[in-house]
């Protein structure tokens, strides 16, 4: 790997007799487009707020760009950008004010940096006189990113930046991500959905406040080792509760609009479960193999650890 730009050792924060987070250890690289998957209450937001020095940790280190989260938070603030998953921009400011009022802060000017966001910039030109509160879900989120990128940081930390929107503001977002990785930012990105995880150079599944895997999305995939089956038809919750009974069966879960099916062994195959569904009168049904998704693998690592 390159030269990491973020480091954690053992790191760990409680609240109450709540993990956050449970003794996490990992290395970004310097340039990398870096995403965290889990669901809510995962550990993503505490991370990022220890990272971004807004919380201190409860045992363990972590460093951004070789300076400590905790004696050096002041070099740290002066070269990340953060845009947190609520948005918390100035509501009754504009757009245009709100930019002037972070660039301000970091003892730069917008005209200075405009060339920095140009691009996202010219897609909200257009309401820099209206209300940050007024806008949609995703000119929202552009301001945001505008506002994080204004002083020119060398590492991003983006806390579930598509959450609430669009499926065409997620898209824009994801594009505008590579543009900004070419630029050799590094951006940690924390997310929800399973589907972002392909658009980053690598990836760490969370959940209850561990990390249950790194890797590229490549090879989270190539970790499944199992077959898995899809199965459709016109009655999902009828072949659900059939596929329940079968004892060579480990799991099976609803998945979009097909069901996803494991086998205890390899030997299973479609055309020996489509056998038994015929046995057991299944109308109107379809069994295909086909490769595993990012989410069948955070449902298998899931499993095995409890």
């Amino acid at each position: 790997m390159a030269e990491s730009a973020v480091v954690t050792e053992n790191l760990s924060k409680h609240f109450g007799a709540v993990k956050a987070l449970d003794d996490i250890s990992f290395k970004i690289g310097k340039g990398e487009l870096f995403g965290f998957i889990g669901p809510d209450g995962a550990g993503k937001t505490t991370l990022f707020r220890i990272l971004t020095t807004l919380l201190l940790p409860d045992g363990g280190k972590a460093t951004v760009e070789g300076f400590d989260t905790v004696s050096e938070y002041r070099q740290i603030r002066r070269i990340s950008g953060y845009m947190p998953g609520k948005f918390s921009l100035y509501h009754d400011l504009s757009v245009e004010e709100n930019l002037r009022f972070f660039a301000t802060i970091f003892g730069t000017t917008v005209s200075e940096n405009i060339h920095l966001v140009q691009d996202l910039y010219s897609q909200i030109e257009p309401f820099r006189k209206r209300k940050a509160g007024k806008l949609s879900g995703g000119m929202k989120q552009k301001l945001a990113l505008c506002c994080a990128l204004i002083h020119q940081p060398v590492i991003l930390f983006l806390d579930e930046p598509t959450t609430g929107v669009d499926a065409v503001s997620r898209k824009e977002f994801w594009e505008m991500l590579n543009r900004l990785r070419r630029q050799q930012i590094t951006i940690l990105v924390s997310t929800p959905y399973m589907d972002e995880a392909g658009r980053c150079d690598r990836v760490a599944l969370m959940q209850s406040g561990k990390i249950m895997t790194i890797d590229t999305p490549q090879g989270i995939r190539q970790q499944f080792r199992k077959k898995i089956l899809a199965v459709k038809g016109r009655d999902m919750f009828g072949l659900m509760k059939i596929l329940e009974g079968f004892p060579e069966i480990e799991r099976s879960y609803l998945f979009g609009q097909s069901l996803h099916v494991t086998g205890v062994s390899e030997a299973l195959t479609a055309d020996d479960l489509s056998a038994r569904l015929r046995q057991q009168q299944a109308p109107d049904f379809r069994v295909e193999e086909i490769t595993p998704d990012i989410e069948d693998c955070f449902i298998d690592l899931t499993a095995t650890r409890e």
